[in-house]
């Protein structure tokens, strides 16, 4: 019996597992192979959901599942930390414990670390305790300055800030403090989200101005403390500014465990065929936000959840194939869109294909909102 290695239980490590049990033909009482997945989260998190968490539009377990019910159908999942990989043999330690494996797949995502001390001065939204705090201080805000703050580069889903301040100042309005509240955006970015082009930054540029969001881009932050803020500028110039809120995206780095099994290249993150997802060691994939595939110029494909199910699908599709001695046929195209949710109800639909650069931004409407809504419960029904 095959078995494959699916390192990490959250959007791309559960959909390789789930679309290799299916792919494979396992069924409850016959599994054709073993499906390991390594995690140390007791729970799953569905992180495009964090932005209304902290707004209160969302509670913690509406937006979380347990991860042992992904096990059935020759899925086990081992809970624990990864002490250890070796790419060249396909094994992982993990508990004191060493699992040999004819696959593996590695989907553990960006760590979170913390720069300039920001998790003592404001809440890092990209967890459910940091989205939860943020609300509960937004309850009992009354008005004065709120910053949102890109901490450094490259960040997941990269339409959060966007999102968030947005979802912010819904909520402001609604109680009646918009009058009294100033958001800004503060980001390393040369425009919003500048792997979509031109025309698409000046839209969502647009979306934001008519909000009375203050954007500041290329807004490198050097130095923080309470209520001040410092960032630097590409003139050189030193910018300070005030704040009384503070929600902010955490510094993003590859895990040291993969760094340590030397699995990452020159851009500190794993480096991966940009059609099969494998890595240069035989028989080992990565999918997700460990990965980076550079796109036109400086850009990278960005780091979010729609691209590593899709990649998922096309690492599952291919093991299959050659656990049953074919040849892998199904290449990852870039196709992927983004929701960025405007709040009053309404959403806007970003994407195409990445590769090509065709990309496009649907008008606002509702429907793109209940789009997203759906796309968070079908991830819960068909995956747990």
């Amino acid at each position: 019996m095959k078995t494959i290695l699916v390192l990490g239980g959250g959007i791309g490590g559960i959909r390789t597992a789930r679309e290799l049990s299916k792919k494979i033909g396992n069924e409850d009482g016959i599994d054709l192979a073993k499906i390991l997945v390594f995690e140390k989260q007791k729970k799953s998190l569905f992180a495009p959901s964090l932005t209304w968490m902290m707004v209160g539009k969302r509670e913690s377990e509406q937006i979380q599942d347990d991860l042992t019910n992904i096990q059935l159908g020759g899925i086990e999942v081992v809970f624990g930390d990864i002490e250890s990989v070796d790419p060249d043999n396909i094994t992982v330690t993990s508990n004191g414990k060493s699992y040999s494996g004819d696959y593996m797949v590695v989907s553990l995502g960006a760590d979170q670390t913390d720069i300039h001390e920001m998790s003592k001065l404001g809440h890092n939204y990209y967890t459910v305790e940091g989205a939860k705090s943020f609300y509960n201080d937004l309850k009992n805000f009354k008005g004065g300055k709120i910053a949102i703050v890109v901490s450094s580069l490259p960040y997941k889903s990269p339409v959060a800030p966007y999102e968030a301040a947005m979802l912010i100042d819904e909520y402001l309005r609604e109680q009646g403090l918009r009058e009294k509240t100033e958001i800004s955006l503060y980001t390393p970015e040369v425009e919003p989200m500048t792997f979509a082009g031109k025309e698409i930054s000046l839209r969502v540029s647009e979306l934001m101005k008519s909000k009375g969001i203050d954007y500041f881009p290329e807004h490198k932050l050097d130095e923080a403390d309470k209520n001040h803020l410092t960032f630097s500028t590409p003139d050189n110039q030193e910018v300070k500014k005030e704040y009384d809120l503070m929600a902010y995206t955490p510094k993003h780095v590859c895990p040291a465990v993969i760094r340590e099994a030397g699995m990452t290249g020159e851009t500190g993150w794993v480096e991966v065929n940009h059609q099969t997802l494998q890595t240069p060691f035989e028989n080992v994939y990565a999918i997700g936000d460990i990965t980076t595939i550079p796109l036109s110029g400086t850009e990278s494909l960005p780091k979010a959840g729609v691209f590593a199910q899709y990649q998922a699908n096309t690492v599952a599709h291919n093991i299959t194939r050659q656990m049953h001695g074919k040849q892998p046929d199904k290449v990852f195209t870039a196709e992927g869109k983004y929701i960025l949710d405007q709040g009053n109800g309404k959403a806007t639909k970003v994407g195409g294909n990445f590769y090509s650069s065709e990309l496009d931004i649907k008008e606002t409407s509702a429907v793109n909102h209940w789009v997203k809504i759906l796309q968070e419960k079908t991830w819960f029904v068909k995956h747990f």
